[in-house]
């Protein structure tokens, strides 16, 4: 916990640094900013990087969850100058691996609704945080153990915490630092038998571009 914590405020860090670049203005001018009925979207290539870990069956064998790199989309609808609610949207694969060998691989769709707080709405450089819901769907499912599968709960409902920062390079178009912390779990059954519950809990770190329409 204390190492997620370490990584969340590092990469939280990354952004306010980008956020105070003293290269792009902070004062307004005509076409910066963002407004009361703006719609915003973003594109990210994101890095999933889970903080595991397991109980019972599945933390005595140490049981892992491997990174994954995936595209993201998210719309951000302005409800005032300051405040957005945000939809994401994506999905990844991830391997699983333990102390008796690879397990196979799950898909998780983890759709995830945001309010958000927007400093310095009207300038060039803005720097927002969020809090909301996650909905977690696992899907695809080819979990094993020894050649016979393992099942699982499919979905999972958790909170989620965001910061991040917009940087505007034209009226319409500005690039996004984005980080957020999602928690998430699912059971797990090895024929009838409950092995434990996995919590994912994973630190999302994103890139990417929106646009303003």
């Amino acid at each position: 916990m204390h190492k997620t914590i370490q990584k969340f405020v590092a990469a939280a860090a990354c952004a306010a640094g980008l956020a105070a670049m003293p290269a792009v203005s902070h004062a307004a001018s005509q076409g910066d900013g963002i407004y009361q009925g703006d719609f915003l979207a973003r594109l990210r290539a994101i890095s999933i990087q889970p903080n595991e870990r397991g109980s019972d069956t599945l933390g005595a064998i140490n049981v892992g969850v491997k990174n994954a790199i995936v595209p993201e989309l998210d719309f951000t609808y302005m409800i005032r100058d300051y405040l957005g609610v945000e939809l994401i949207l994506g999905t990844s694969r991830h391997q699983m691996t333990s102390n008796l060998g690879n397990l196979g691989g799950v898909n998780v769709l983890p759709p995830t609704l945001l309010l958000q707080y927007h400093f310095n709405h009207a300038g060039k450089v803005r720097p927002y945080v969020g809090a909301g819901l996650n909905y977690t769907y696992f899907y695809n499912n080819g979990l094993n153990v020894g050649g016979q599968g393992v099942s699982i709960n499919k979905s999972s409902f958790g909170p989620a915490l965001q910061f991040g920062v917009d940087v505007q390079v034209t009226k319409k178009v500005f690039v996004n630092v984005d980080v957020k912390k999602i928690w998430m779990s699912t059971d797990a059954t090895l024929g009838d038998k409950p092995i434990g519950t996995l919590h994912i809990d994973p630190l999302i770190v994103g890139v990417g571009v929106g646009m303003k329409f």
